[in-house]
């Protein structure tokens, strides 16, 4: 059985000096590879460097929607941040109207930027959205996202955004959310998400799932997502595994090939 923690944060502070253990622990819960993603500028370097050093760990290329003192990255700058073997995915990137208020309209232009390069250079989104599925799904279609498709990572929203999602060809990631007892809304988007255009991820170091909530998450806890994923579609973990295992490396076919390198070496 094989894992795969669609989205995490490995080079933010709560993992320093713990790379090796929780490599260690992702082995010991059949997690094999993990995607470490980028949220600014300042800390791309970080995330290569992580991807750089390990074989299984994959990096994306991008600037948050939070970060409004960030400063808005062109289209050409992106392209040149994924320019990188083991960046496989623009992002994350999106709108956030949650955290954030008043004039967003940066935020949204950050986002069109970061559509126009992806598609310039082939590599699928991670998409953030948050209290924005309106817009959100609006701009997708109006850049043409579904020309390189991609993933709404750590989603929250209704069955309905999720089919929207989906019918421009984005898969639907759910995170740690899900295995928590009040979420009962969320448990039912799941149900009608098909294991197909589904991804699980940890959001690492954050909202970490039962029975670790309220702990610092990490990619190893991406088995509690899949095991919450199993119970409510009826279905063995080993099915979850093996179809999330799947669609990731279908979404991400750079990190297939470098995968398949990778045990070639071996």
């Amino acid at each position: 059985m094989r894992l795969v923690d669609s989205h995490c944060h490995l080079d933010f502070p709560e993992f320093a000096g713990r790379i090796p253990s929780i490599l260690d622990a992702m082995a010991a819960n059949d997690v094999t590879h993990a995607l470490c993603v980028s949220v600014t500028r300042e800390g791309l370097p970080g995330v290569l460097a992580l991807a750089e050093h390990h074989d299984n760990l994959f990096a994306s290329a991008g600037v948050h929607p939070d970060y409004p003192e960030a400063g808005e990255p062109t289209v050409a700058e992106i392209v040149r941040w994924a320019d990188h073997p083991k960046v496989v995915a623009i992002g994350e990137t999106g709108l956030d109207y949650y955290r954030l208020k008043g004039d967003l309209e940066w935020q949204r232009q950050r986002f069109r930027n970061h559509i126009r390069a992806a598609r310039e250079c082939g590599k699928p989104l991670i998409v953030h959205t948050r209290s924005a599925s309106e817009d959100t799904l609006k701009i997708m279609v109006e850049e043409g996202a579904r020309e390189v498709g991609g993933v709404m990572h750590c989603f929250t929203e209704t069955a309905e955004v999720a089919a929207a999602a989906m019918d421009l060809g984005f898969l639907i990631s759910f995170s740690g959310i899900v295995s928590f007892k009040n979420a009962l809304a969320l448990k039912e988007v799941a149900r009608s998400v098909p294991l197909s255009r589904m991804l699980v991820e940890t959001d690492a170091p954050y909202l970490a799932p039962v029975p670790h909530r309220g702990k610092v998450n990490e990619p190893a806890f991406v088995r509690h997502v899949a095991e919450e994923i199993a119970r409510l579609h009826g279905v063995p973990l080993a099915t979850v595994a093996e179809a999330t295992t799947a669609n990731f490396f279908g979404l991400f076919p750079q990190a297939a090939r470098r995968s398949e390198d990778s045990r070639a070496v071996a």
